[in-house]
């Protein structure tokens, strides 16, 4: 683990008096931005060992609260409900009302409600909270751009790099946003910038898909094919099952101009039919070249 500047700071400030419970609470953390199943599984783990140690420790329950809300969303837990979500998310806040992340994690278990007004001003609480939080902006980006509302996300996006500018993940989150906003130039520099970090991403954690995914779609972005379709096929032989890196491959396919695979891919990923996975879809201009066809609205059709 690598603290920002910020993280040094406050360590002597952390909220719980365990320095074990900080650790769980830190390797969850990482866990967490991973975005698989088995990561956000993992996370939990470690959210509910700190609890464990502390069971006032505000900032472990804003995790499992985001944890949980990400695998009800996608459909990863189908016995999680909202209220329970909720539930824990109101814990964070009432142990620590002005927590930042605590109002971030509320506003992911209202988006997994599809309560998105209400999420909406959590997500800004929580940036007005704490404006220097990477967990804060990055966290409140992806449901956001679920509504649509792709600026705000692209905000979200480049103020989490501006925070921590090692993570590859805001600018390749941010590729397909500034395509969909016509910010051309931007997208270039942002796929640049995601190849330059996955590639030192999966030196450190190569047993991990999504930097050599986030890294094929943005060498596509820059027109670099078979280097492309290199890292996807790395990413294939580290995890062929979750739908999330299912879902990033067909985006790959769907850049290479085979519809056929990309849709027999996606259907696998709608399989549970969760609502969050259409608003997706609907919005990310990385299956623009597969709109047109036939198989498009039958899938759309078949999420409801």
């Amino acid at each position: 683990m690598k603290l920002l500047p910020q993280e040094k700071k406050s360590i002597g400030q952390a909220p719980t008096a365990s320095v074990e419970a900080y650790n769980y609470y830190l390797r969850g953390r990482d866990f967490l931005y991973r975005h698989s199943k088995r990561y956000y599984e993992l996370a939990r783990r470690m959210f509910t060992k700190a609890l464990e140690l502390d069971p006032n420790y505000g900032r472990a329950y804003a995790g499992i609260a985001v944890c949980d809300g990400f695998l009800f969303m996608f459909n990863y837990q189908v016995d999680l409900s909202v209220e329970r979500i909720l539930e824990m998310a109101d814990k964070a806040l009432a142990l620590e009302s002005d927590l930042g992340v605590a109002h971030t994690a509320r506003g992911v278990a209202l988006s997994a409600a599809r309560r998105f007004e209400e999420a909406n001003i959590e997500f800004d609480k929580g940036v007005e909270l704490d404006p220097n939080s990477f967990e804060v902006h990055f966290l409140s980006a992806r449901p956001t751009f679920m509504q649509g509302k792709i600026e705000r996300a692209v905000e979200f996006l480049e103020r989490a790099a501006e925070i921590n500018p090692a993570d590859y993940k805001p600018p390749a989150l941010s590729i397909h946003m500034y395509r969909s906003l016509g910010r051309e130039s931007d997208c270039k520099a942002a796929a640049r910038k995601t190849v330059e970090l996955a590639e030192r991403e999966l030196v450190s954690n190569p047993e991990d898909p999504r930097p050599a995914l986030a890294g094929a779609l943005a060498l596509l972005e820059l027109g670099e094919k078979d280097r492309a379709k290199d890292w996807t096929t790395r990413a294939q032989a580290i995890e062929n099952e979750d739908p999330i890196t299912l879902y990033n491959i067909a985006c790959v396919y769907s850049h290479l101009g085979q519809p056929e695979p990309a849709f027999d891919l996606l259907e696998r990923v709608i399989g549970n039919k969760r609502p969050m996975w259409k608003d997706w879809i609907q919005n990310d201009s990385d299956l623009d070249g597969i709109r047109n066809h036939p198989r498009y609205q039958r899938l759309l059709e078949q999420i409801g």
